[in-house]
């Protein structure tokens, strides 16, 4: 799949699932927007939601100057009817913001599928000041244990395939290595393992939604959701592991 076609797929994706993100972490054990919005408290200046979706980050940061952008009209509207704003429409790779005005970047779950992500990666330093703070949260590959490889088998296996074809997997546990070679001081790099409840046929049907899975038929999504739900019990739970990412930008003036 090309670019121009992941980007079509994306749009019809989100455009049929305003808020499917923020479905699948109420499944959570606790809120990983919150882990990510921990470390934008107190954030100073003002707070760029990058792909906000359904802005879920907002009540989260009540106090700040906060302004929510992403590309899906249907994802604010749905921001919108739950009163989380002011919103921007508008993509990742070109931002109508003025350089250096923003204090802090916040990034939940869109960098491995932003394209392409050198752009981004060039917006994001191009609209923070020197200093400013980049805190991202993006899927980990590592920090499974055996019974979460073999939940996670569970899942895949009815869809026949491996993994999400995620455009840019780089910026899942390697996402240090990538900003420090983009210009970011790393401050911290975290690896923190949920549990998503499996516990109904919604919920699995949920999880299964909530995959970005082009190459797969409905028909077979459907019997994925089925097989699933002969799965889904009280107490049941998925490892659902998570990297959270905090940089700034270098500051390019001389000392």
């Amino acid at each position: 799949m090309d670019e121009q076609q992941w980007r079509c797929y994306i749009a019809a994706y989100h455009g049929a699932r305003p808020g499917i993100t923020e479905r699948l972490f109420q499944q959570a054990d606790s809120d990983p927007h919150a882990w990510l919005a921990e470390s934008l408290l107190p954030a100073r200046g003002t707070v760029l939601d990058l792909a906000c979706g359904t802005a879920p980050t907002r009540p989260l940061l009540p106090d700040a100057n906060w302004i929510g952008v992403d590309s899906s009209e249907e994802e604010l509207a749905e921001a919108a009817v739950r009163q989380r704003g002011p919103l921007l429409r508008a993509t990742a790779d070109a931002l109508p913001i003025a350089s250096g005005s923003i204090g802090a970047v916040s990034a939940a779950m869109c960098l491995p599928v932003l394209t392409p992500l050198s752009r981004v990666l060039e917006e994001i330093r191009r609209v923070l000041q020197p200093g400013g703070t980049l805190a991202a949260l993006v899927p980990a590959q590592s920090g499974l244990s055996l019974s979460g490889l073999l939940g996670w088998g569970r899942v895949m296996l009815p869809l026949r395939t491996l993994h999400q074809p995620w455009p840019n997997p780089q910026a899942r546990d390697g996402l240090s290595a990538l900003l420090g070679e983009s210009g970011f001081r790393v401050r911290s790099d975290e690896r923190r393992v949920f549990a998503l409840r499996i516990e109904t046929d919604h919920a699995a049907a949920l999880l299964i939604d909530a995959l970005y899975l082009p190459h797969v038929t409905p028909e077979r999504t459907e019997a994925a959701q089925r097989f699933l739900a002969y799965w889904a019990r009280p107490g049941r739970r998925l490892q659902l592991p998570l990297r959270r990412v905090v940089a700034e930008l270098a500051d390019p003036r001389p000392t």
